[in-house]
């Protein structure tokens, strides 16, 4: 009677037992956990508690293919450091995830070339009168890599976790979703209620959502030790398909495909995407120049010396350049109790007149950065060129320290070693504090020689990037170098920067800049829904941040991407992080010939 559904059985049998398989192999051993890359040395932002080690189990490939010329549909690229989690509420503590994230995860809104939020998950949203609510109806087109609908839920669970004290993630994102409520109003539409208006909240919602249904019952205590961490499921252009890796060692390769179900409706190009991990910049330089990866990116101003040198004599790829959304700056301490004259303007305009910041940018850090005028970013809608800097004027910043020195009384205490004539002329002593990298310290040294032309005792403080973010966390420092980063869209919002309550751990004013109209200035353009009056309420503060010298700006960064010559018509637009790098390999890239 079953002699006609034989055929039948047989198949059945032979899924049941390649689903057994597939578990069996999905639970071989995996990798030790992986930690996160040593921070970059000019990264200013203070030390994160790691999130706890991850122990799970994972399918990996033991060996890498060859090493040969890439197929035409796929796109290899280098990264620098180790992978962690593939994560989007994780990536601001690794680069390299960060990376890989950016690929497969989505959030609602998402920046475009011009710096301006614009519809991801969301199709549309309402921001209430007073700018305390956001209304956003979710896409219905969406589905996740595994087939599931997205939907206003995984909105939901993903603020869920980040608000939750119990969140292993970076403290300023969790701090920052402790003061939003989030309601779920129908399957695909959700409201965000704030505490007060923020002008950049649309930047806010473009972290990555990750699957409720796959993370159910999983607390924010728990997140950091899931297996989906390295079995990601997301909603962007592309999936993991494979990682190579062998027991006991850092993961050193990944293949992403494109999306099918992402294809179907948005699009991606290539077809796949091969991530090479390195443990050091020079490793992955070496696989570029011998045609092994497409494309590598630099992440600070000693690896894109080393690109541009190795460019200059290889034919092979092409470089991009795009200036960072993050401001180099001189911090003056203005809460140390030996450095009272940081906090008299007269003093602070005379140091600013008495660096020529332009040479010093362009000797110190040539092809590496650009001079910065203003504390916003060029990009933001609200930079204003021309402000009221004291133009570079060593005798008349002498004058003014002379009448500040007598006023204020400031003469310090001769040294031993300092001769009678030194005795005499020495005003008052500074101390620059500057991460130990090189480019930093070579700048640091000429700030302080155009200094000491002011009868100042100036001294550099070449700490290691442990150290140096200790001391700045807790003010211990008359003077420093300072990299802020500004954001991940042209509408600016320095707030944490330079309001008087902002300092650590609350913000990141690390020098306790106390000026009332800056900080009055900043509250109000931050609370405006108005992007006009923002607009004068921004630039207002460019002018008053100079006439009082609150700080120094000194450069703005350059980002450099290196690009095989097989592929044309890489365009860098607005770039508010690094992974913006990816906006035309998803949507634009053409597929090369071999």
């Amino acid at each position: 009677m079953l002699r006609g559904f034989r055929w039948q059985f047989l198949a059945l049998t032979l899924a049941v037992a390649l689903f057994i398989a597939s578990l069996v192999v999905r639970n071989q051993p995996q990798p030790n956990p992986i930690s996160s890359p040593a921070p970059i040395a000019t990264d200013s932002v203070p030390t994160l508690t790691p999130a706890p080690q991850i122990d799970v189990q994972v399918a990996v490939s033991p060996t890498a293919p060859p090493d040969v010329q890439g197929s035409a549909d796929t796109f290899r690229e280098g990264l620098v450091g180790n992978l962690g989690r593939i994560n989007p509420l994780f990536v601001s503590m690794n680069s390299v995830d960060r990376d890989i994230a950016a690929l497969i995860f989505e959030g609602l809104t998402r920046t475009n070339q011009y710096g301006e939020p614009q519809p991801l998950l969301a199709s549309r949203w309402v921001v209430s009168s007073d700018g305390l609510e956001y209304v956003f109806t979710l896409r219905d087109d969406v589905l996740w890599q595994d087939g599931m609908p997205f939907t206003a839920s995984d909105v939901a669970y993903t603020m869920s976790l980040l608000r939750d004290p119990a969140f292993p993630g970076d403290p300023e994102i969790g701090r920052f979703w402790r003061t939003v409520e989030t309601e779920v109003l129908g399957d695909h539409i959700v409201r965000f209620r704030l505490t007060q208006p923020l002008g950049t909240f649309l930047d806010k919602v473009q972290i990555g959502i990750v699957p409720e249904h796959a993370l159910r019952g999983t607390t924010a205590g728990q997140i950091a030790a899931h297996p989906i961490n390295l079995a990601p499921i997301g909603t962007g252009a592309y999936q993991l398909e494979s990682i190579v890796g062998a027991p006991d060692t850092p993961i050193r390769l990944l293949t992403l495909r494109a999306a099918p179900l992402y294809r179907d409706q948005r699009g991606s190009a290539p077809e796949r995407i091969e991530l090479s991990i390195y443990s050091s910049f020079d490793e992955a330089l070496a696989s570029l120049s011998a045609s092994r990866i497409d494309a590598l990116a630099t992440s600070n101003s000693e690896q894109r010396l080393k690109l541009l040198q190795a460019a200059s004599a290889d034919q092979n790829y092409q470089i991009y350049t795009q200036t960072q959304t993050t401001l180099g700056v001189l911090v003056f301490n203005w809460a140390r109790e030996d450095a009272p004259f940081l906090r008299e303007q007269r003093v602070r305009v005379a140091l600013q007149a008495g660096l020529d910041r332009r040479a010093i940018v362009d000797r110190n850090l040539s092809d590496v950065a650009v001079i910065a005028n203003s504390p916003l970013f060029p990009g933001s809608y609200a930079y204003l060129a021309e402000l009221p800097w004291q133009p570079f004027d060593p005798a008349q910043a002498l004058a003014q320290l002379n009448i500040a020195s007598e006023r204020l009384q400031l003469n310090q205490t001769p040294t031993p070693e300092e001769t009678p004539a030194d005795q005499a002329q020495t005003l008052f002593g500074l101390s620059i504090l500057t991460p130990d990298t090189p480019s930093l310290i070579s700048l640091a040294t000429e700030i302080a020689t155009q200094w000491s032309q002011l009868n100042l005792s100036v001294t550099i403080d070449v700490v290691d990037m442990e150290a140096y973010r200790q001391r700045l966390n807790s003010g211990d420092f008359v003077v420093a170098l300072v990299e802020y980063a500004l954001g991940s869209s042209a509408d600016p919002d320095v707030y944490t920067f330079w309001n008087q309550g902002q300092t650590p751990p609350e913000g990141s004013n690390y020098g306790a800049a106390d000026d009332g109209r800056i900080s009055e200035l900043l509250e109000r353009a931050r609370r405006e829904p108005s992007g006009i009056n923002r607009i004068t309420l921004y630039r207002e503060f460019q002018q008053e941040f100079a006439s009082r010298s609150i700080a120094i700006p000194l450069y703005y960064p350059l980002f450099t991407y290196a690009v095989s010559t097989r592929y044309t018509d890489i365009q860098l637009g607005f770039m508010g992080n690094p992974a913006d790098r990816f906006r035309t390999i998803i949507t634009e890239l053409p597929v090369p010939s071999n």
